[in-house]
């Protein structure tokens, strides 16, 4: 088998309520990059990527010039093995992680459909039948909060995030931790999303406002350094996402002692490939994992999806029906929550179709 042809869709995908974060960033409309990896077998292999604008050094319109610069080791290879191939694009072009993201995906969904295996067979096997979600909340009014918090805990819900610091409130994010903790009720996971954009010191007076209650922090800081401070201080759990994008930033974070939850995101950590290992490095360490990816449709969330079915439930924390957050959906065939948790596709590769009469035509086309 051989790759012989590349295509690539720019579509826009719309937040079902728009999403407000720390830091002034917001998630409405975001477009997210798609792409078909076509082969002489007839079979063809399809990934995605969907970077948030100022969230993590990714562009959606660098994708295309990348993978142009690619194209010499991407046409004509073996997509079969896909880490092999990935070493190959490593030596072409150094780096743009979350481009190579949306490629290792369609090289394993290939690798998948010729070894007639769906993906959670090949990284690991299935050990789990279905998998839990958490429910995002965007940072708006505490008393809304609360009631999306209470609306998603009645459909079988039993972990939440709370988006904090839109305003610029230490305050106001207390009073939206502990409305959305009283809305849940004892037991389910709670946990502030400040998206880096806290000063250490307001974390520090949320997080101490708040430290008689069940709850974790995440990510408050932009460097690990000030999350560990931040969890020093307070006493609470804290989750990594940002700041962690590599095996280094995982071990360091480990030695600092601030890694009790991290976000395996794959374009974060530039593909299913790399994502993979950084799953084994933590269940060596013992950390629990939210496998998802930063944003976007059918592809990106059953990719992750596969990961998280591939790994034991000791160590996963949750994944995410990134799908559910956005219209259109791309996939017809694809998986959407249940009662709270969602099944992994069971078909070769990716287990997946996406639909190319809602993808539109391609912004880009490279053949052999």
């Amino acid at each position: 088998m051989r790759i012989t042809g590349i295509s690539v869709w720019q579509v826009p995908l719309t937040s079902v309520d728009t999403y407000y974060m720390a830091d002034g960033k917001t998630c409405d409309t975001v477009d997210s990059i798609i792409v078909r990896l076509d082969t002489d077998s007839g079979s063809s292999g399809w990934g995605e990527v969907c970077p948030i604008p100022g969230y993590l050094p990714a562009y959606a319109c660098g994708v295309v010039p990348a993978v142009r610069e690619l194209l010499p080791a991407l046409i004509g290879a073996d997509p079969v093995g896909p880490e092999a191939v990935m070493q190959g694009l490593e030596s072409r072009l150094p780096g743009h992680g979350y481009v190579k993201s949306a490629l290792d995906t369609a090289l394993w969904d290939l690798t998948g459909k010729a070894a007639r295996l769906p993906l959670y067979r090949l990284i690991g096997g299935r050990c789990s039948r279905s998998l839990p979600l958490y429910h995002s909340i965007t940072c708006i009014e505490p008393d809304e909060m609360a009631r999306i918090a209470k609306h998603a805990f009645q459909s079988g819900i039993r972990q939440f995030q709370a988006k904090l610091g839109s305003d610029d409130d230490w305050q106001m994010d207390v009073e939206r931790l502990i409305k959305v903790r009283e809305a849940v009720g004892e037991g389910p996971l709670v946990y502030g999303d400040w998206n880096c954009g806290a000063s250490r010191l307001d974390a520090i007076r949320v997080g101490r406002a708040v430290s008689a209650r069940d709850i974790m922090l995440e990510q408050p800081c932009k460097n690990i350094e000030s999350c560990a401070a931040v969890k020093t201080a307070t006493g609470l759990p804290m989750k990594l996402d940002e700041s962690v994008r590599n095996t280094e930033s995982l071990l360091k974070a480990a030695s600092l002692g601030c890694l009790d939850a991290v976000a395996i995101k794959l374009s974060k950590f530039g593909g299913l490939s790399a994502a993979r290992r950084a799953r084994d490095i933590c269940l060596h360490l013992g950390v629990k994992m939210c496998i998802e990816d930063t944003w976007g449709s059918d592809i990106a969330t059953v990719a992750a999806l596969h990961l998280g079915a591939a790994t034991p439930p000791s160590g996963l924390l949750n994944v995410c029906d990134l799908s559910g957050y956005v219209t259109p959906r791309t996939a017809s065939d694809a998986p959407s929550r249940r009662n709270g948790r969602i099944a992994v596709p069971t078909g070769p590769g990716l287990g997946i179709q996406p639909d190319e009469g809602i993808l539109g035509h391609p912004v880009a086309r490279f053949v052999q």
